[in-house]
């Protein structure tokens, strides 16, 4: 796994049916602690609330390392498991790191078991649509060392060439981190030769996960 998706920004977003209000919230974590966490907190702020739904996925969107989804007193099947379907086929590859909590406030008319798997599903996709979407891409860290009278034109020219720079280091010398899907490395290889003569090359520092907003 290279790359996937999850939530740009943590969000919430509010639909009515039939009186009955369902608040989501959409929060990115990175484990589920966290997740659990985001749970506890809403129920605690909207404690008026009759129910406190969720469904959480941590790890890569296709193949995460930990699903779980809960109906908190609702009907079995018809809030958690809609909510986590949600999060499962967002832009045709699921969305990964993230928790959902849909609270709901009864409205006084009964929905039925379809009209609570559509409801807590639509809410949850309201989240998603206010949170907006960013892709997490696996990067190989390259440190390279410059002199200082270089490191602002190769830094520029290489951020408008498309390489992510990750980190600049003022000492003796500058070190750019850059961050390189290993499929752009030989590029990156090319593209030093020709901004450096040939002087510069680049020592592995490891891997990384880095964000990019999609377009």
């Amino acid at each position: 796994m290279t790359g996937y998706l999850t939530i740009a920004r943590d969000a919430e977003a509010e639909i009515e049916v039939k009186r009955s209000r369902f608040l989501c919230a959409l929060v990115r974590v990175e484990d589920e602690a966290a997740a659990r966490a985001v749970v506890d907190r809403m129920r605690r702020e909207h404690w008026d609330a009759r129910h406190h739904c969720s469904a959480f996925r941590i790890g890569p969107g296709p193949r995460p390392e930990v699903e779980r989804s809960s109906d908190d007193g609702e009907p079995a099947g018809t809030a958690g498991a809609p909510m986590l379907e949600v999060l499962r086929g967002h832009a045709g590859e699921g969305v990964g790191d993230v928790v959902a909590v849909v609270t709901r406030w009864f409205g006084g008319t009964l929905l039925g078991a379809g009209g609570l798997v559509r409801a807590y599903g639509d809410a949850v996709r309201a989240g998603l649509e206010e949170a907006g979407t960013l892709r997490r891409t696996l990067v190989r860290e390259h440190l390279l060392e410059l002199d200082h009278a270089d490191a602002g034109r190769i830094e520029s020219e290489l951020r408008s060439r498309g390489i992510a720079v990750l980190d600049t280091a003022y000492t003796a010398r500058v070190t750019l981190r850059l961050g390189v899907p290993p499929a752009e490395e030989a590029r990156l290889a090319a593209l030093l030769a020709e901004l450096t003569a040939g002087t510069a090359e680049t020592q592995v520092a490891g891997e990384t996960w880095v964000d990019s907003l999609l377009p």
